[in-house]
């Protein structure tokens, strides 16, 4: 059974077509990394997965259920995914508020909620802050507690917008292991946008290359960095891709 089966899949955006992809077929349980150049439509692909965003046209299947088609979206399904931005939004409140804000929606009992924040704010190595304000935090620290929000609602899968993008390098290793671990320990299948290649050689069990909306090569990562099929996808390894 496959995670997500999408196709057909087109997204316009003034005019423009950001994202064309007539098949593509993400497995179970593994990290991606969906590669590109700017305005390739990598984070477009994610918004449509967490229908934030709608395409012109298209069908996907998540886990052999319909989960997108014109006229249908099956908004329960999202609740089995979280999204985590580039640029986290913390409300103006505790981290613990922060954190459990998801758990209070899903109307969970105080002492369940107060168990998860605890236990998650453990695994990203957040418990000394728990009520400290969220906003007076650093980048690297309020990625982390974005993180946390996402995880403490056990999603199966995890979409992941250049995580670490404006981070340092020590805030970029914490963040690598939290994913990894919470992969490895829950079986969480990741999809993660990113620019950074070093990145996606440490993280990915496969990458996805896009190139002008489309899919240009979709392969395990270490064929993919040392015999890339496609002549766009070495371009785009040495840098010298023009579009």
């Amino acid at each position: 059974m496959n995670l997500f089966e999408i196709t057909n899949l087109t997204k316009v955006y003034r005019g423009r077509t950001v994202l064309s992809i007539d098949k593509l077929f993400l497995e179970r349980e593994r990290i991606y990394a969906i590669l590109g150049p700017n305005g390739a439509g990598k984070t477009t692909l994610l918004r449509i997965l967490n229908l934030l965003d709608e395409p012109e046209s298209g069908e996907i299947v998540y886990m052999d259920r319909q989960f997108f088609k014109p006229g249908h979206k099956s908004y329960e399904i999202t609740r089995r995914m979280c999204m985590v931005f580039q640029r986290p939004l913390m409300f103006n409140t505790s981290v613990y508020n922060n954190v459990a804000y998801g758990l209070k929606l899903r109307k969970l009992q105080r002492r369940e909620i107060e168990r998860s924040v605890h236990e998650v704010l453990d695994f990203v190595g957040m418990q000394d802050f728990i009520n400290y304000p969220a906003t007076r935090l650093s980048g690297g620290e309020m990625q982390r507690v974005a993180l946390a929000r996402a995880l403490v609602l056990q999603p199966e899968v995890l979409l992941l917008d250049e995580p670490t993008a404006n981070l340092d390098p020590h805030s970029v290793q914490i963040i690598e292991e939290i994913v990894h671990n919470h992969h490895q320990q829950f079986g969480t299948s990741v999809i993660m946008v990113t620019h950074n290649l070093f990145q996606a050689k440490r993280m990915a069990d496969e990458v996805v290359l896009l190139v002008g909306g489309e899919v240009v090569e979709k392969t395990e990562v270490e064929t993919f960095f040392k015999h890339p099929a496609d002549v766009r996808s070495k371009a785009f390894l040495d840098g010298t891709m023009v579009y």
